[in-house]
């Protein structure tokens, strides 16, 4: 059975459907400066929305993108820290719409 909401690919040909943050750490942990330099997650569907990246620097640390056409959000940041890298995606992406579930809106309050 394929990802419910979303899947991460590592350009090591890894795949995790709906990771946790502590898979998101594992994969993102085993990114090398040679033959898996990124991981992409993003929902299972043609022409999805959003998107959200990792990709290993030559200088050290990390670049993350994230992007949401729906939202029009496009944010590029360069962290070193995995946890908060992986911690800060599982909550942004659990902001995120998902194909066949509600939309997600925010409030003002």
């Amino acid at each position: 059975m394929g990802a419910a909401y979303y899947r991460a690919d590592s350009e090591n040909g890894d795949r995790i459907d709906d990771p946790s943050e502590d898979a998101l750490f594992m994969l993102i942990d085993d990114l090398n400066g040679s033959d898996n330099t990124f991981v992409v997650i993003q929902p299972g569907e043609d022409d999805p929305a959003w998107f959200t990246s990792v990709a290993v620097l030559d200088e050290g640390g990390y670049e993350v993108v994230r992007r949401d056409t729906t939202r029009r959000e496009h944010d590029i940041a360069t962290e070193t820290s995995i946890a908060q890298i992986a911690r800060d995606l599982t909550i942004w992406m659990a902001a995120r719409d998902f194909p066949g579930g509600p939309t997600q809106h925010n409030s003002n309050f």
